[in-house]
């Protein structure tokens, strides 16, 4: 599953273009019937990185009505099972990151129940934002020292949320987080003493300490 950042290819980190040349195919999604790509941004901009990167892959094309049905998600499922049968390993990409709105985890969600050793291969490869890089072009931070940065969906109504919670000082305890959904600890993310827990720990260790409460 990897994110193709906010549009320009320039954004679009190592770790995923370095997955897309090592795929058999790429999957790129569509919102035409006829699984053209005349109106694709995600097909240009993988064309685009296939020409400026010297390398071909096939295409796939997997129609994407977003009409947020489980019958459509699991149509795009079968499309990667189907490519599955000729294709050893598949890139199914996305705009922006995937972590923000994206299709990527109702498909993740599906591929977990129903084929659990390919949900076990499978690997979510982290993007930039629109919004971050919306930030970087006007030079204003989203949030700077001790300020608050929060995603509001548009909406007329009350959503469920994720909360992220960062810059904890070490040896502080975390009484003071309340968990409402999924609680995860993120200690060292990237580095040799990397370690994710599945809960919240009771206090900070870390300088690099994140904590998520992932909705439900």
């Amino acid at each position: 599953m990897v994110s193709l950042g906010p549009g320009d290819i320039d954004l679009i980190t190592l770790k995923a273009l370095k997955a897309l040349k090592e795929s058999d195919a790429i999957c790129i999604p569509t919102k035409s019937e006829d699984h053209s790509f005349e109106k694709s941004m995600t097909h240009k901009i993988v064309t685009k990185l296939m020409k400026e990167h010297n390398f071909s892959r096939p295409i796939i094309p997997v129609y994407t009505p977003m009409h947020f049905r489980k019958e459509d998600w699991q149509y795009q499922v079968d499309v990667l099972y189907r490519g599955f049968e000729t294709h050893k390993s598949l890139s199914f990409v996305t705009l922006g990151d995937s972590a923000v709105y994206s299709t990527v985890y109702y498909l993740l969600d599906i591929i977990e129940v129903q084929r659990p050793n390919l949900y076990c291969n499978t690997e979510v490869i982290a993007g930039v934002t629109s919004f971050s890089q919306a930030s970087a072009k006007v030079k204003k931070p989203l949030c700077v020292g001790d300020s608050r940065f929060e995603i509001v969906p548009l909406l007329d109504k009350k959503v469920p949320t994720t909360t992220v919670y960062m810059r904890p000082k070490i040896g502080m305890n975390t009484d003071a987080i309340k968990e409402v959904g999924s609680l995860y600890t993120f200690e060292n993310m990237n580095y040799k003493e990397e370690h994710i827990a599945p809960y919240k720990k009771s206090h900070v260790n870390k300088y690099m300490t994140l904590f998520i409460d992932f909705f439900k």
